[in-house]
């Protein structure tokens, strides 16, 4: 490093005289100057090491595999911004740190700032039904507003769990129209809903006149710098420096990219850098006070629990430290955008295939750059296996339960000598027959810390973080002759999704399928109940007995009504 000096050091130097009125003690100059050079010396390999320690967490991207982005800034100065991988593997283009990615999911919070904007506008209102900004949509019995939208608590189903049930993959928009039922009343559940900010888009276009991608290039990604990132509607455009998607197969890998109507309308394609321009824009109040607090402010449910999710945004809290954060998966892209403000820290790592999910290498990343106040979190790992007589106690808990007051179903398995629920969260005993839950990530249950009480082998209650009390009984087994399956055989319509069921006896059972695409099996679980992976559907019987209908479910989706228009006898 070139050093500068001046007629006054040089004086000192030579043991000249000091500047009147003051007196300078030589040792301890001397020894701070030591103390700074080796401070200054040793600062650039300190980083340097950290360079390299972010290499070795990409190191399974090589000049053959797709690969990533990762970039990083402490107080807003950029520390790291590496490529690894390739970003178009047949024509052998390496990764750059200009790489363009669909960012899935992480677009929902420029959204819900756009909502935000107009909020403040006085365009807008949180707390107005939104059958006001879109009348199209049909009456649910309920009042929903624009913040049940942006912190999905609106209970209006998501379109992802519509759409393969669909005929010809409507638009987003046009398939969540057609919704006349909620899954649950407004405010009372959080579920997370890609339906929500495709009504959020709509909405923003028809209250400011103007198409979604114009609306966030003025407001948001030109003020901010962010020169490479647009909201596109059309994912087959030509966009220069695109890295392409990809699924890794047995035999290598494929092309993987959300084309048309499975985008839900629209993507944000961005670059690593860009989004950390948008998260020091975020945490340096650029957006405005307003903005700014209401984007990281925890949404609350009906019942006044607070919940790790804002606008747009998840917040927790990691071993003491702060952080916020949102991840996207589209297709082969993964992505995840998150900081920890209290440290001045952001990261945004970027993906083209789904080798290693960008969630589990950022956090990686962040152990490097964080510090943090407190030991490890033992929540955050699995919970402690259990043995002997409590193994055995937990084995005969195991099984499907049903909700007794709405039918929805609950299974518990044994995981690796531990009591869990199947899709959810661990359980650790309490005492005999009562069990917590580990952790309380908002995803399920609305990051209720319930406790499961078993009244007999066959019963359990759930009792809320507040003390609700829900009863819960074990599936009776049913094993239904030839004669009792012919009695469900059939085809059943729905017009909310303009789509239609075929139910059929096969050589194992009964099986589905939809729309003449290809059967599936489907597995008794109860009497009128049968189940395949985290699908239900449930058979309904007219007074006289007969099967006039079959309520349909899956995470994202309940209870919809498919009505019995005639019989089958044979499916071939």
């Amino acid at each position: 490093m070139k050093q500068e000096t001046n007629s006054s050091a040089k004086a000192c130097a030579k043991g000249g005289q000091t500047p009147k009125g003051y007196a300078y003690n030589w040792n301890l100059i001397i020894l701070a100057s030591i103390l700074l050079a080796y401070i200054l010396s040793g600062a650039p390999a300190k980083a340097q090491n950290k360079t390299d320690d972010v290499d070795k967490i990409f190191s399974w991207a090589t000049k053959e595999t797709p690969g990533c982005v990762c970039a990083i800034t402490q107080n807003g100065k950029v520390v790291v911004n590496k490529a690894y991988g390739l970003a178009d593997l047949e024509r052998e283009v390496p990764m750059n740190t200009n790489a363009i990615f669909d960012i899935g999911s992480v677009r929902k919070q420029f959204i819900a700032a756009a909502v935000l904007q107009l909020v403040e506008e006085k365009k807008l209102s949180l707390s107005e039904n939104i059958h006001r900004y879109l009348p199209d949509l049909p009456d649910y019995g309920h009042k929903v507003t624009l913040d049940h939208l942006l912190t999905h608590t609106s209970g209006i189903r998501d379109w992802t769990g519509l759409m393969p049930l669909a005929q010809g993959k409507p638009e987003a928009l046009a398939l969540i129209l057609r919704q006349r039922g909620l899954n649950f009343k407004p405010g009372e559940e959080f579920s997370y809903s890609n339906s929500g900010y495709v009504l959020l888009v709509e909405i923003v276009e028809r209250t400011a006149k103007t198409p979604i991608a114009e609306f966030l290039r003025q407001r948001l990604f030109e003020p901010f710098g962010m020169k490479s990132t647009s909201y596109v509607t059309d994912m087959t455009a030509v966009v220069k420096n695109r890295a392409l998607g990809y699924e890794k197969q047995k035999d290598g890998w494929k092309l993987d990219i959300y084309l048309g109507n499975d985008r839900g309308g629209g993507a944000i394609l961005s670059t690593a850098s860009d989004l950390l321009l948008w998260n020091n824009a975020l945490h340096s109040a650029r957006l405005g006070t307003f903005v700014t607090e209401k984007l990281q402010e925890p949404a609350q449910l009906n019942n006044g629990r607070k919940l790790g999710y804002a606008r747009g945004l998840y917040l927790e809290t990691y071993r003491g430290v702060k952080e916020v954060w949102h991840s996207g998966g589209a297709a082969g892209y993964h992505t995840w955008l998150g900081s920890f403000p209290e440290q001045g820290v952001s990261i945004a790592v970027v993906c083209n295939s789904d080798a290693k999910p960008a969630s589990g290498l950022a956090e990686r990343v962040a152990d490097l750059f964080v510090n943090y106040s407190a030991p490890q979190d033992q929540m955050a790992g699995p919970p402690p296996a259990v043995t002997g007589e409590a193994l055995e106690d937990a084995k005969s808990n195991a099984g499907l339960f049903f909700n007794e007051q709405t039918g929805e179903s609950l299974r518990l398995v044994i995981d690796r000598d531990r009591l869990r629920i199947a899709g959810g969260p661990g359980l650790v005993p309490v005492s005999k027959d009562r069990f917590k839950r580990w952790g309380a990530f908002v995803q399920f249950m609305s990051q209720d810390e319930f406790e499961i009480n078993f009244l007999s082998p066959d019963k359990f209650e759930l009792k809320s973080m507040e003390g609700q009390v829900t009863k819960y009984r074990r599936a009776k087994p049913y094993s239904p002759s030839a004669a009792e399956l012919q009695a469900f055989a059939g085809r059943y319509a729905n017009d909310e999704i303009g789509s239609f069921l075929d139910m059929a006896i096969g050589k194992e059972g009964l099986t589905g399928s939809a729309n003449d695409a290809q059967s599936f099996p489907l597995k008794a679980v109860e009497r009128d109940t049968f189940q395949l992976s985290g699908m239900t559907l449930r058979f309904v019987r007219d007074k006289g007995g007969k099967v006039v209908a079959i309520d349909y479910s899956n995470p994202v989706v309940r209870n919809i009504r498919f009505t019995r228009v005639n019989d089958l006898t044979s499916r071939r």
